[in-house]
């Protein structure tokens, strides 16, 4: 008899453990987890926030730093042009100094701008230039994107032979290379306009070197010489996305 009730007991035990383990939460232990639940998220969620904010601004200072990298590289690859005709000069075709040659465009005692030792290049195409842009800056970023013309800057004045039978001669100012092998190429400036991360649009606001500097110009034939975002708000440290 004692067997039996002590396996009733077991069994009573048993029972009362998994009805127990299946009853669920209390109403206090909802409200207390749900109370934790909004604690953290109250205090997590503006964290997020601020940091896609954060991302964001850095990818808007990245790509402004890219498009004025390549307006000045642009620039510099124009120091030494002259599309006028002249003497030795054709139309169309670039003043490209001799390096080391005084009295040359970019040499001691020129009267020109010194030539960017970065600058390996120079322009060769003329015609992308309007007759309001004086100043030679980019007439468009969609020229920065699709490339332009250019042709080596002069290493050496005189005949030298290459390889392959090239032989490279001075026309003006202007290194020829018979072989071929200094003909014009194009160089790419800016392999695509960026999106800017604040309106997530590829529209940025264009400023020619004759705009006042809080202006944006819709029409770019004087040359592009800088660009900032057409972003509206206050960025994180407090300045104006426009101002950037």
């Amino acid at each position: 008899m004692r067997k039996v009730n002590g396996s009733q007991d077991k069994r009573s035990a048993r029972g009362a453990r998994t009805a127990y383990s299946f009853r669920g939460w209390t109403l206090i232990e909802l409200v207390i987890t749900m109370t934790v639940m909004a604690i953290l998220s109250a205090g997590i969620i503006p964290m997020v926030k601020t940091a896609v904010r954060r991302q964001k601004e850095t990818e808007l200072r990245d790509a402004l730093r890219t498009m004025r990298e390549a307006i000045k590289d642009f620039k510099r690859d124009t120091v030494g042009m002259q599309c006028a005709t002249g003497a030795g000069v054709q139309a169309g075709v670039p003043n490209a100094a001799p390096v080391g040659v005084p009295g040359q465009t970019g040499q001691p005692g020129a009267k020109g701008p010194a030539v960017d030792p970065r600058s390996k290049v120079v322009i060769a195409d003329c015609t992308i230039f309007g007759v309001d842009n004086i100043l030679q800056y980019p007439p468009g970023f969609d020229t920065l994107v699709a490339g332009v013309s250019v042709v080596p800057r002069v290493q050496q004045v005189g005949a030298t032979g290459g390889a392959g039978g090239d032989v490279l001669h001075q026309e003006g100012d202007v290194t020829k290379s018979t072989g071929g092998l200094l003909a014009n190429k194009k160089k790419i400036y800016l392999r695509e306009i960026p999106v800017d991360p604040i309106t997530g649009q590829k529209e940025w606001c264009f400023h020619t070197p004759f705009d006042a500097p809080d202006t944006c110009s819709d029409n770019t034939d004087a040359g592009i010489f800088d660009v900032t975002s057409k972003a509206e708000g206050t960025a994180l440290d407090g300045t104006k996305y426009k101002d950037w």
